[in-house]
């Protein structure tokens, strides 16, 4: 799933706080259903955005998908960690480590990595 593009602030429209309290919250509606969202100003610094609640529930939404996904991706690699480390719970795992170490190793200038070695 891909996501939609986010518009920085300074590419949205702009309502200073004082039209919020001139034009009374239908016409600053009117706005945000003119334009999607609407940043208000106070200063000409910006300090709020009102959206849809729709947005507002779609952004929600978005954040809670791609954190569950970066938690899957995390429990994968827990277990694919966890079942590697299973060899070293092993009952012959001592004896095993002790006899690969005793070995002379000659790697013939080759670098060995992951499964391979």
């Amino acid at each position: 799933m891909s996501l939609p593009a986010i518009k920085p602030l300074d590419t949205l429209p702009l309502t200073p706080a004082s039209d919020v309290k001139k034009l009374g919250w239908r016409g600053v509606m009117q706005v945000v259903a003119r334009n999607g969202k609407v940043v208000v100003t106070n200063h000409n610094k910006p300090e709020a955005v009102i959206l849809p609640v729709e947005e507002y529930e779609r952004l929600l939404r978005d954040a809670q998908s791609a954190v569950a996904q970066k938690q899957a991706q995390l429990d994968a690699l827990s277990r694919a960690f966890d079942k590697r480390m299973d060899a070293l719970r092993a009952p012959d795992a001592r004896e095993k480590l002790r006899n690969i170490l005793r070995r002379p190793t000659d790697f013939e200038g080759q670098i060995f990595t992951g499964d391979t070695f």
